[in-house]
């Protein structure tokens, strides 16, 4: 009997071992596409990091040069967009460097409406007057200027998939002997292009728009897209095409290759060039700011005879991607590294044999894992077993060094690690003693609703990144600079302890989860970790009751005598990303998502509103309507329209107020005038309340102007 279960003992952790490796095997067949494909680019971003450490730099035969509009070039030059006249200005100022090509990371979708001769013809045709309309045609015109300096210089501009419409673009020239190997292209109905007078003047036309992957970040540009059933090009392949003074695009040979004045680039089915890893400081050695090219501070030698992209690192461009080394990261600088990528003619691709050799990879590790975790200690275990990996990972690197193929090292790895796990960890018996370890740790470092969601699910290492519902609350303090200048470090260093305990006390009480303190303001999520019912007005409830701690902290001594600001707020509702909880050393739990950028975007407009609390619509409309007052509609970045804002009512304001407000708000739709009289009126009765002032203001000035009502 002894025997028996000696036996059994010796084959359990074997039998626990191939089960494992079995499920393993099964489970990644089976696995969704999504997350075959987020574990293999992680492969595959791992593989070519290691790649990049250990190629050596090549100098491209082909300069390549980033012009970029960068935060200094918007301070000195204007906000965002410019006028066209001073983007013509700039690319007169780049070509005069007498460049072999420039690529425009712009979308020139709109004509130029504010040029003089804009301007004239818009007013000739509100006023009927044909002679001011005439009078256009002799005055500075952007659209006109911007064509003339592009058509100075082999210029590529850019256009934008669209599937909602079915418009096409002019295709590429493409010569080929054999059919197009292409057979799973990114494409879309139609396209937004550059206007008509641009586009004209221009020498090429290439595509802006760049795939994520599934977790959203940018790791391949487009060197072929289709536009319904045109082919055309991407922004990156259309320039190096110019540069070249290439007339068309060869594609020959099997397997597929492109050639570009002669360049020869490894074709992919898709049509996208997987981007290699770029060391920073290869970004910053190839830029000049925008500003310093148009004033003559930059030394114009280097354009001579480079390939331009010109576009913006300023977040005013909205051209901030994220990408595997950095989560903002412009996309003329991805379009920049493609060209490059191009010019080397490096086109990292899977191994072809990757479907029959992945699965054996993996069975032969694990194999291996199997017998070092039943006959070995787990240290010896441990150490053998990490050689072997390391050789895997090894010929996965130099697979990419030498023939700039990709092998996913990361699955087999997974699987050794899990399979060696479980069989050492049933042939010592330790998994509870881990379990009780792990379990430990967690409670001292993560809240107890975290805490307890992991101890009910023990088999979990890690909560992976979720896509929920959540609510973001967002708070600043008002002019806190000036407060630090007059507060010295201590009193300002105590202020800020308290102000934070209050804060997260009040957020935790309403049910939020304390996700981060940024400088001087704090970021909640209201149903994150867990599902939180009426999240949304907990939310606004808990803002309203900052807001009043908030007001009555100030005022009390010390921190009345640094003149602490009030307590700014923003909320929203809508979908995120959340996650990861690490048990091993630290939490690191948050959230992304539009919800979260339109809370702090929200809480900035408070400013412009005179309100404390500024809540968006798709939180307002889980809210109790009786809770909230509107206080117009808001441009706001991130949102095509303006959208409707609005705040808590005061505690103070009486129904009949309330009511004449609601009648005022109500008018301002069609009798913008009446309707700010009436809000003036309700002012007299609380003078102290700015967002009634503030409304007005904008209805008033909004009459003069003929613009729309706010309430629109």
């Amino acid at each position: 009997m002894g025997r028996m279960r000696r036996a059994l003992q010796q084959r359990l952790p074997v039998a626990a071992g191939l089960a494992t490796l079995t499920v393993f095997l099964a489970a990644t067949i089976l696995l969704p596409k999504t997350m075959r494909e987020t574990l293999r680019d992680s492969a595959f971003d791992l593989v070519l990091a290691g790649d990049q450490q250990l190629r050596r730099p090549v100098t491209p035969d082909l300069k390549v040069i980033v012009v970029d509009i960068d935060r200094a070039s918007i301070g000195a030059l204007g906000a965002w967009p410019w006028p066209r006249a001073t983007m013509a200005r700039l690319v007169e100022a780049v070509a005069s460097g007498r460049p072999a090509a420039i690529a425009i990371d712009v979308l020139f979708a709109e004509p130029d409406e504010r040029s003089p001769a804009a301007l004239a013809r818009r007013l000739g045709s509100v006023t009927g007057h044909a002679e001011i309309s005439a009078l256009g045609e002799s005055l500075p015109d952007g659209d006109r200027l911007l064509a003339q300096a592009i058509g100075r210089v082999p210029v590529a501009l850019g256009f934008v998939l669209d599937p909602d419409r079915a418009h096409a673009l002019p295709g590429a020239t493409i010569v080929s002997r054999e059919l197009l190997p292409f057979d799973d292209l990114w494409q879309a109905a139609g396209a937004i292009g550059p206007v008509p007078p641009l586009a004209a003047a221009a020498r090429g036309l290439g595509a802006l728009s760049l795939p994520g992957s599934m977790d959203g970040a940018i790791r391949q540009v487009p060197l072929f897209v289709a536009v319904g059933r045109v082919l055309m090009p991407g922004l990156a392949a259309e320039a190096l095409r110019l540069a070249t003074s290439a007339s068309s695009y060869l594609i020959e040979g099997e397997p597929a290759t492109l050639l570009v004045g002669g360049r020869p680039v490894a074709l992919s089915r898709d049509g996208l060039l997987r981007l290699a890893p770029v060391p920073p400081w290869r970004h910053v050695a190839r830029t000049l700011s925008a500003v310093d090219v148009l004033e003559g501070q930059a030394d114009r030698g280097r354009l001579k005879d480079a390939l331009v992209l010109l576009g913006g690192s300023a977040p005013e461009l909205n051209g901030l991607r994220e990408t595997p080394a950095d989560p903002l990261t412009p996309s003329v600088q991805i379009q920049a590294d493609a060209v490059e990528q191009m010019v080397a003619g490096r086109a990292p691709r899977m191994l072809a044999a990757a479907p029959i050799a992945q699965p054996l990879t993996v069975l032969a590790i694990g194999a291996l894992a199997v017998a070092l975790g039943a006959a070995l200690s787990p240290a010896a275990g441990t150490a053998i077993l990490s050689g072997a990996i390391a050789l895997l990972w090894i010929a996965a690197i130099a697979a990419s060094v030498l023939a700039d193929r990709l092998v996913d090292p990361l699955t087999p790895t997974l699987a050794a690690a899990m399979v060696f796990a479980v069989t050492a960890g049933t042939a010592y018996s330790s998994t509870r003693r881990r379990e009780a370890l792990v379990r430990h740790r967690l409670e001292q470092q993560l809240p107890p609703a975290v805490v307890r969601r992991i101890i009910e699910r023990p088999d979990l290492v890690k909560l992976t990144g979720e896509r929920r519902e959540v609510t973001s609350l967002f708070t600043d303090i008002e002019d806190f600079t000036a407060t630090m200048h007059r507060a010295g470090p201590e009193e300002l260093v105590t202020t800020l302890d308290q102000y934070f305990e209050g804060v997260a006390g009040i957020v935790i009480e309403h049910g939020g989860m304390l996700d981060k303190i940024i400088g001087d303001g704090v970021l909640a999520l209201f149903n994150a970790p867990l599902d939180l019912e009426g999240h949304p007005q907990r939310a606004v409830e808990c803002a309203i009751a900052i807001q009043a701690w908030s007001e009555g902290f100030r005022r009390r001594a010390p921190f009345a005598a640094i003149e602490l600001g009030r307590t700014r707020i923003g909320i929203e509702t809508g979908l995120a990303v959340v996650g990861d909880v690490g048990i091993q050393s630290r939490l690191d739990y948050t959230a992304h998502g539009n919800a979260v950028n339109m809370a702090a975007r929200l809480e900035a407009s408070n400013k412009e509103l005179g309100s404390a609390i500024c809540v968006g619509p798709d939180a307002a409309a889980r809210c109790d309507a009786a809770l909230l007052r509107p206080l117009g509609r808001l441009a706001v970045r991130g949102r095509e329209e303006p959208i409707a804002v609005f705040e808590p009512w005061p505690s103070d304001a009486s129904p009949s107020w309330r009511a004449a407000y609601l009648a005022a708000y109500a008018m301002s739709d069609g009798d913008a005038p009446g309707a700010a009289l009436l809000l003036q009126k309700l002012m007299a009765e609380r003078p102290a309340d700015l967002a009634v002032r503030r409304l007005a203001e904008r209805l008033t000035s909004i009459r003069k102007s003929g613009l729309p009502s706010p309430a629109k």
